[in-house]
């Protein structure tokens, strides 16, 4: 998927537990755990806002594009 989420990253630079979090935003653990896997097809407005506000960051700190490879065959990129 050529979106990554780097919640994790942002997570351990604060030592902050995903169960904090999750309280602080407003979400389950396991919704922090579908968002963090990438795992998720979409992300409100308002939770990436309040993600943000809690990490103390910009939307570009938790998401990143990566470029498919496209020459890759497509059981390759499973």
């Amino acid at each position: 998927m050529p979106i990554v989420v780097r919640i994790d990253v942002e997570l351990a630079r604060r030592k902050m537990s995903v169960g904090e979090f999750a309280e602080r935003v407003g979400l389950t653990p396991a919704n922090v755990a579908v968002l963090k896997n990438g795992r998720a097809k979409a992300v409100r407005f308002s939770t990436l806002e309040a993600m943000c506000r809690v990490l103390g960051c910009q939307p570009g700190d938790l998401l990143e594009y990566v470029e498919d490879d496209v020459d890759a065959p497509q059981a390759a990129r499973r």
